[in-house]
């Protein structure tokens, strides 16, 4: 450490204050307007506490707590839950506001610059001593009488202003290139979806629409006995969580369902079956289909439609694999379902949507062919702006451990 750099405790440096209790506060108390009242999903959006979506309480319940009552400067962490070690600081109030219970304000004193101290906290090095208090704890909470303990390497006020000048300038660069990252990784996902439905839409001579029904039967699947399932075995259970959104096979991994009892014989898949989601327990989800990645080893599972062609229609399943991922199927499929929490659809209304298609075969494996080269370079470019938005991330976090060891 530097010399005149000094370690001090967080409640050496500043005031910390909390809101004690609800004080009988229910969420039926929020009104339409008055004081704003903060919550974790606040410190979502970068540095600055954000209000958009704040609540609103009345006057009393505000003026009541006066200890919380925020100013500019104030630097919020969670103490409680899933964001647990979240940070923001607030900047332009735009009304009287306070926080929850979830959250712990932070007010500097004269001796530490809020914008350093604020940087200080986001930092691994403080990230790390969070994450070494909730280490085998059943409910995640930090107690306010250990945050005032945390050490806080503290160089003098011109070094403070030093440092924050860097950072600032440092991850205003960075913040414009995670961002163009991100539009880039976005883009590129955007590229499959944006052919797929170019192919079906300016379709070419040769190209028929027909209902489902006329090309194929639609069956259901085994309701397995939950009695069976198991973490690991021979038989995947397929669920609609094994469906990616826009279609295809994902392994669930430690969450992968396996069954143990006796299997039915036309319920284990082959490799390249073709089966539809025909329940929405995840959004988007319905109507989703996947092509089996293995024989002998998959079950057929009940709202998960296996999809077999009928005798003599041009048919390829890879190719009506797509069809079924296409905006207007997907959306057909969709419509044709009910229920409100979970909705579901049947091979019966399924069978009534209309899909488009070419009549020749080669021509089916054409298409396939362009879309699974054109999958492949969208995955090849989604993993370097993976890989760059990875990077970008690990360079903050040098920074700011470079920042506060000394060496920036």
């Amino acid at each position: 450490m530097k010399s005149r750099w000094q370690t001090k405790r967080l409640g050496e440096l500043a005031e910390l204050r909390g809101r004690i209790g609800w004080r009988g506060l229910t969420a039926k108390e929020y009104t339409k307007t008055g004081p704003l009242f903060l919550s974790v999903h606040s410190l979502n959006y970068g540095d600055y506490v954000d209000f958009r979506d704040a609540f609103h309480i009345s006057e009393g319940r505000y003026t009541e707590s006066p200890e919380i009552m925020l100013e500019r400067d104030d630097v919020l962490i969670c103490k409680d839950g899933a964001g647990i070690g979240k940070l923001g600081i607030v900047g332009e109030l735009p009304d009287r506001t306070t926080i929850n219970s979830s959250l712990l304000m932070i007010r500097s004193g004269k001796s530490i610059l809020p914008k350093f101290l604020y940087r200080c906290l986001t930092s691994p090095y403080f990230q790390d001593i969070v994450q070494s208090r909730l280490s085998g704890a059943t409910t995640p909470h930090l107690y306010q009488r250990d945050i005032t303990e945390f050490p806080i390497v503290l160089p003098p006020l011109p070094e403070q202003q030093r440092i924050v000048g860097i950072l600032d300038e440092a991850f205003y660069g960075l913040a414009r290139a995670t961002a163009n990252a991100e539009q880039n990784l976005q883009n590129a996902r955007a590229l499959f979806e944006s052919h797929l439905q170019f192919v079906f839409t300016q379709r070419g001579p040769g190209w028929v629409e027909k209902k489902l029904s006329e090309l194929c039967h639609i069956k259901h699947g085994f309701a397995f006995d939950g009695e069976f399932f198991s973490n690991e075995g021979k038989y995947v259970l397929l669920t609609p969580g094994n469906f990616y959104e826009k279609g295809g096979y994902r392994d669930r991994r430690e969450k992968q369902k396996y069954y143990t009892g006796e299997i039915p014989r036309d319920y284990v898949l082959n490799e390249g079956d073709l089966l539809v989601a025909m329940t929405e327990q995840a959004a988007g989800l319905l109507g989703s289909s996947i092509l089996v990645p293995e024989s002998d080893k998959f079950l057929h599972n009940q709202r998960l439609g296996l999809v077999t062609k009928k005798p003599g229609v041009p048919w390829i399943n890879e190719f009506f694999f797509h069809v079924f991922n296409t905006q207007a199927v997907r959306k057909a499929i969709h419509d044709s379902a009910s229920g409100v929490k979970v909705r579901h659809t049947s091979p019966t209304k399924i069978c009534e949507v209309v899909v488009s298609f070419p009549t020749v075969i080669s021509e089916q494996r054409a298409i396939v062919s362009t879309l699974k080269d054109l999958h492949a370079e969208t995955q090849r470019l989604q993993s370097i702006y993976r890989q760059k938005l990875a990077a970008l991330s690990e360079l903050k976090k040098s920074l700011l451990h470079q920042a506060f060891s000394g060496a920036l």
